[in-house]
């Protein structure tokens, strides 16, 4: 692996702006400038984070490997004391990307615990409990007019 250069956590608290944005990330200083309009969280995001040690925010987002094969793409450098992981999961991304690359898409996977019978009975139940109170009306109201 080539040697990176090595950067102070000062030195990358320079770069705090839209137009020149970098931040770490385990240790790998990554400047995001060109980046900024393309992540879909929104740019905001890693403005909040520019300048700084942001591997608490990205590791709590559980980022795709998609997107962590990019911290290789952007890496400038190193943040200083930190030593490089060899993450055999990371595969070095290209810089010059292809005109037909298609856009990455994403979908959430919804992590539901309930019964599927569960919601019949919270349709059924509560139809159940108005077509009882409505009978029960009926029956009520009509045998006082007699």
């Amino acid at each position: 692996m080539a040697e990176h250069t090595v950067y102070t956590l000062s030195e990358v608290a320079q770069h705090k702006s839209k137009k020149d944005c970098w931040l770490v990330i385990d240790g790998r200083v990554l400047n995001l400038t060109k980046f900024l309009e393309e992540h879909p969280g929104g740019e905001e995001v890693l403005l909040e984070s520019a300048g700084k040690d942001a591997t608490k925010e990205f590791k709590d987002i559980g980022h795709s490997k998609a997107a962590q094969n990019l911290l290789l793409k952007y890496q400038v450098g190193v943040l200083q004391g930190y030593t490089l992981k060899k993450d055999a999961d990371i595969q070095v991304a290209s810089t010059d990307e292809p005109k037909n690359m298609k856009e990455m898409s994403a979908f959430v996977i919804k992590d539901d615990s309930m019964p599927k019978y569960a919601a019949l009975v919270e349709f059924f139940v509560p139809l159940l409990v108005a077509g009882s109170y409505l009978s029960y009306r009926y029956l009520t109201t009509g045998s006082s007019m007699v």
